[in-house]
């Protein structure tokens, strides 16, 4: 299977250029049933909150070319006058189980796409024919917590939608208090949803749907056309593929322990990347049936549920490929995919946060014991994985104990997990552990601290957690309060699809 396109690290190389240059979209060729074409609503005085300097080098812009007030003139919205064709795009969705029927591109809009083939999208930048009596607008809170989650994923290496910066404005937006408009510039190769599909199908426009297909196929599948899967059947491959895809990603998130808190169908990448920054945390203590969404009132998607959700989204999918398919039978063995890949996926995940480059005979029930561990003691989970590693490359096992009420219990399984590695180094251990089980990741606590800061334009706080966030990895002196126990008001936070 090939790669997740994520955008190469090391496309610093490429020629740097003074402005960004953007031609039209992929979805812009299929024509206005996909799409409507729009200018953003202009912001007024906006200013820069946060920036993302590797994602700059990424797009082969200059390092100094967002100083200038063009590039904040356009990343706001407010001077697009050389965007060939900045778009909308229509889709349709299961929210919450049920059919919500036509959907689309409420506050963001498409500016174009770029010469290395990644789209350019401002989300936040006002209404749309698609917004459903909303204002189009986000508020400077969530925006932050996208952008820093952004950052937070691709540090992690889980495949993700990229942020390139946020601009601010003191523009009021009345959500349940009134608070301030923020503008993020996202990137992608693309921001096709599966519910880019479920509309075309369900409203029986099987050419439309066809021809999404075939771009997104030809555009970023292109083996599917030479599969011999399937009896050749590109999009019984290419169903199959994307299966395999978010089988991934799920086991991804579910080993760092990420929850996303809106899983519609809508929400989900047809690339396999996480989209959509809503409502999300990285858990606090291991709770398997946490739900991080406020508004997720009968736990739809709650932690341990993620991977079934998964599931009944790409069924979804299939169900929306049917008239391309064409054959039930070859729909279901393309799904049957993700129950086979998501499995291994997560023990392999699992394997290398215990130091085992590949699974072995017994490794399966060390996990599953584990993690009954983790979740009776509700143990914080990121701590324990790095203190885990550390007492690998040398710390005192007495520091992972006493993250235990029962250490007798964890005593039993640290014995058997010992013998379980005999024959693996600790040095060897330790080396892949600190690789896989990050000191940083983005708890809900740390976002909030951030975001009061920048209410009052004090972005230091917001820098200082970009920074962290982009080498979640490497121990940075100075910063260990970052990687401690959130503080009981953690608990309190609450966080809903309001933004």
């Amino acid at each position: 299977m090939r790669d997740n396109p994520q955008m190469n690290e090391n496309a610093s190389h490429l020629q740097a250029t003074r402005t960004l240059s953007l031609r039209s979209t992929d979805i812009d060729a299929l024509g206005g049933a996909f799409f409507t074409q729009l200018h953003p609503t202009p912001l007024p005085d906006p200013y820069w909150v946060a920036r993302s300097e590797v994602t700059t080098r990424q797009l082969g812009l200059s390092p100094n070319w967002m100083d200038g007030e063009d590039a904040l003139a356009l990343l706001v919205g407010n001077q697009v006058a050389q965007v060939p064709s900045p778009l909308a795009t229509v889709y349709s969705g299961h929210q919450f189980g049920v059919w919500a029927g036509q959907l689309g591109d409420g506050r963001a809009i498409l500016l174009g796409q770029t010469a290395q083939g990644q789209e350019i999208q401002l989300k936040g930048a006002g209404r749309t024919p698609y917004s459903r009596a909303g204002d189009g607008r986000a508020v400077l809170r969530s925006s932050i917590r996208e952008f820093l989650c952004s950052e937070a994923m691709h540090g992690l290496g889980i495949p993700t939608t990229r942020a390139l910066c946020i601009a601010g404005s003191d523009h009021p937006i009345y959500r349940e208090e009134t608070e301030t408009a923020a503008v993020v510039t996202r990137v992608a190769p693309s921001f096709i949803r599966f519910g880019h599909f479920e509309h075309f199908s369900y409203r029986n426009q099987h050419d439309e749907l066809r021809a999404l297909a075939d771009q997104v196929i030809d555009r970023h599948y292109p083996e599917c056309r030479q599969s011999d899967r399937f009896d050749g059947n590109p999009y019984a491959a290419f169903l199959e593929t994307v299966s395999e895809r978010t089988a991934h990603l799920l086991a991804q998130w579910q080993a760092v322990g990420f929850c996303h808190g809106v899983m519609n169908t809508d929400n989900m990448s047809i690339l396999g990347l996480t989209i959509d920054y809503g409502p999300f945390q990285f858990l606090d203590a291991f709770v398997p049936a946490h739900i991080c969404n406020h508004s997720d009132t009968q736990g739809r998607y709650a932690f341990n549920r993620q991977p079934n959700i998964a599931y009944w989204n790409l069924y979804c999918l299939g169900q929306a490929l049917l008239p391309l398919i064409d054959s039930q039978e070859q729909a279901i063995a393309a799904l049957e995919s993700y129950k086979q890949v998501f499995p291994a996926a997560f023990e392999s995940r699992m394997c290398a946060k215990l130091g085992m480059k590949s699974p072995r005979l017994g490794a399966r029930e060390a996990i599953e014991t584990l993690l009954s561990l983790l979740a009776k003691d509700r143990v914080d989970y990121t701590i324990f994985w790095r203190r885990l590693s550390r007492h690998l490359a040398g710390d005192a096992l007495d520091l992972v104990r006493d993250l235990f009420l029962d250490r007798s219990a964890f005593d039993a399984w640290m014995l058997s997990y010992l013998e379980l590695t005999s024959s693996i180094g600790y040095a060897e251990m330790a080396n892949l552990m600190l690789k896989t089980n990050p000191a940083y990741i983005l708890r809900n606590h740390l976002g909030e601290q951030a975001i009061r800061t920048a209410k009052l334009k004090d972005y230091t706080e917001l820098h200082r957690l970009q920074a962290l966030l982009h080498n979640p990895f490497d121990e940075s002196p100075g910063c260990a309060a970052y990687a401690d126990f959130p503080p009981d008001w953690a608990e309190r936070i609450e966080i809903s699809c309001s933004s």
